[in-house]
């Protein structure tokens, strides 16, 4: 298995999917928890997240999505169910796990723990997306789809990442943003960003009756991709029957707005889960 060294010194592993390889890296000792970041995001993404948990006594793996990242670009489909897919390749090889999924990947996370529950000892959904969106035009789809093609992708996420950042932002927020953009500039990823984005979430919605599993549902107040944030919290927990938590001063990535609140929260779930 191919390794090179991160950022954070772990080294980067790759799964090997057969259209291509999806890279992760682990550390800790301890049950196991899956991070898993949204489109358009790398695994670091949960860089203050990670090193708390691995602290706190948790073995804690974290993923790039197909196509992003460490990942690679030759894969032929993108989305909630290709994610679902490789989560649970990863999940078979390391083990049943918590999953923290943000945004799209929180769909995808839905989808492991209704097909596969013996893979999933808890969901923490982040800012998650596991239905369609209300009132969301077809004008409106495919605006956003011309918006996120090839030619401009990386320019369009640039601007509209500090918005997703509604709130607090990260200490290291001017650094990690070139990291992501610099990510989308390399060759081949842009066109995979771009078909990430054509994700639904019809899956994840339709089996959402089928999850049994402990949930939280992790929201920013100020999250700009919903129109009321606390209320679609609400609901998405009321499905899953589980419980709420909102983080103050934070958008659509309270777990490096607000990485003590968000640690807290991910802690205290986990304890009442053991418990």
């Amino acid at each position: 298995m191919a390794q090179h060294a991160t950022d954070s010194g772990r080294e980067t592993r790759f799964l090997n999917r057969g259209e291509g390889r999806v890279a992760y890296d682990i550390d800790g000792a301890g049950p196991l928890l899956l991070l898993v970041p949204g489109m358009g995001d790398l695994r670091s993404t949960y860089r203050f997240l990670a090193p708390a948990m691995v602290a706190a006594g948790y073995t804690v793996a974290t993923c790039d999505l197909r196509g992003h990242g460490d990942s690679d670009t030759s894969f032929s489909t993108y989305g909630d169910v290709a994610t679902a897919r490789d989560i649970t390749a990863l999940l078979s090889d390391l083990g049943p796990a918590v999953i923290v999924g943000n945004s799209m990947s929180a769909g995808a996370a839905v989808i492991v723990a209704a097909e596969r529950p013996e893979l999933v000892n808890g969901l923490v959904l982040v800012g998650p997306f596991v239905r369609e969106p209300a009132m969301v035009s077809v004008l409106s789809r495919l605006f956003f789809r011309v918006m996120m093609a090839r030619p401009w992708a990386a320019a369009v996420w640039n601007a509209y990442f500090p918005k997703l950042h509604a709130g607090m932002l990260p200490d290291d927020f001017d650094a990690y943003r070139k990291k992501v953009i610099d990510s989308l500039r390399r060759p081949g990823y842009a066109r995979a960003f771009s078909l990430t984005t054509r994700t639904d979430h019809v899956k994840a919605s339709a089996i959402l009756e089928r999850v049994d599993t402990p949930t939280l549902v992790v929201m920013g107040e100020r999250d700009p991709d919903f129109k009321d944030p606390k209320s679609e919290a609400e609901w998405i927990a009321r499905q899953l029957k589980g419980r709420t938590v909102m983080i103050a001063d934070a958008g659509h990535y309270p777990q490096s707005q607000q990485p003590e609140l968000m640690t807290s929260a991910v802690k205290t779930f986990l304890a009442e889960r053991r418990g």
